[in-house]
């Protein structure tokens, strides 16, 4: 069973923890083709993969995704820094997304050849882990088949389909970085000045767990619950 080492950032910049992420993601790198190259006679004596997992938080900031279209951000590069906004184009699928206080962030580093190697499963495995944290929570969701991510169904109040939890990622032999926004308490009005993930459509909107109960969620005990189902979705130890 592989081991996972676990670290919770606390707030941190969104530059430092890419440079982190990247740094971590090239150790795993350097150190599966360093097993590859010994011989198998020597399988013994080989050193355990690290698997890591981070949780974050940031200070606002919009990144973009390397299919994404910068016409989706609404703000002038004046109007972002006027805001206290950052803005960074990263190397993730996907279009564009807000990270903020509020959000659980997590950037799982894991070698997928001990997991699965399977890009559409992996992402699909991050989705449950998060619909099952929202199910701990009495809150119902879904996937939607042409769109990656959490989302909540429309309801009788009259609300709409909304995302609450965005996903991207970034493959490199087969060891993963960048992940999943998920918004707890997370300020929704800052998504007002983007096209979130580059989805227009009125019939969509984007939530969050404080919205949905209608009261302020303990993000740490979300983030107990969130881990475990992880673990158990992926099969594998906390280091």
């Amino acid at each position: 069973m592989p081991t996972v080492f676990f670290k919770d950032l606390g707030s941190i910049d969104y530059k430092a923890a890419w440079d982190y992420q990247t740094a971590l993601h090239q150790e795993l790198v350097t150190a599966k083709l360093l097993r590859r190259a010994q011989p198998p006679a020597q399988d013994s004596d080989k050193a355990p993969i690290h698997h890591y997992l981070l949780f974050c938080e940031h200070p606002p900031v919009y990144t973009l995704g390397k299919s994404g279209s910068e016409s989706n951000l609404l703000l002038t590069a004046d109007k972002l820094l006027e805001n206290g906004f950052q803005y960074y184009k990263i190397n993730r699928g996907g279009d564009i997304t807000y990270h903020g206080p509020g959000q659980i962030v997590g950037y799982p580093i894991f070698d997928l050849d001990d997991f699965f190697t399977d890009v559409h499963r992996y992402v699909r495995t991050l989705e449950e882990a998060i619909i099952q944290t929202l199910a701990h929570y009495n809150i119902e969701s879904l996937r939607v088949p042409q769109y990656t991510g959490v989302w909540l169904p429309a309801n009788a109040k009259g609300d709409p389909l909304r995302k609450i939890c965005a996903i991207g990622v970034h493959l490199s032999r087969w060891v993963t970085m960048h992940g999943f926004a998920f918004n707890v308490n997370t300020n929704l009005d800052h998504f007002g000045h983007i096209i979130p993930c580059g989805i227009a459509d009125d019939d969509k909107a984007v939530t969050s767990m404080q919205k949905e109960l209608g009261r302020e969620v303990n993000v740490e005990e979300v983030k107990d619950v969130l881990k475990n189902k992880l673990a158990s979705l992926f099969v594998f130890d906390y280091g």
